[in-house]
């Protein structure tokens, strides 16, 4: 199945209300990417991704990417610097196991939304939302489907 058909236009509207209300009080910006499958070390594709996306681009390096790859169960979460220097040893490992959780109970977009909220009130502890801020990123959720064929 594509990527971009994986979820039901409901659950993508979840998803993105998730992404909504984590950035509704913080400078912080998440995107999610999914793709089929992932041939290489999951944080490598990431990474990867992540700079497709831009996501390095935002003032305060305060992005956090939810990347997964459906065929070969894989994800990762992968934040900036400014917000990977600020957050406690372990964080990503805490959201990822409750994703993981949720996962293998076959709750997908359970777990998405769930690890959004979570990146988010950690983004609002420390990148609190200022008056002057603006949404850097879309918070439209990328598929590999429907971006330029590339080696995975």
């Amino acid at each position: 199945m594509k990527p971009s058909k994986f979820f039901s236009a409901d659950e993508k509207e979840r998803i993105l209300e998730a992404i909504r209300e984590a950035e509704r009080n913080t400078s912080g910006e998440i995107r999610v990417h999914v793709e089929e499958e992932c041939k290489t070390d999951v944080l490598d594709r990431a990474a990867y991704i992540f700079a497709r996306l831009k996501m390095h681009k935002t003032r305060l390096r305060n992005g956090v990417l939810f990347y997964l790859a459906l065929k070969d169960r894989k994800f990762a979460i992968l934040g900036d610097a400014g917000i990977n220097r600020v957050v406690p040893e372990g964080f990503w490992d805490n959201i990822k196991e409750e994703m993981q959780r949720l996962f293998k109970e076959g709750k997908i977009t359970e777990g998405l939304v769930k690890g959004i909220l979570m990146a988010g009130e950690k983004l609002k502890e420390h990148f609190p939302w200022q008056e002057d801020d603006v949404n850097e990123l879309s918070d439209e959720i990328s598929f590999g489907d429907k971006m330029k064929k590339e080696k995975s």
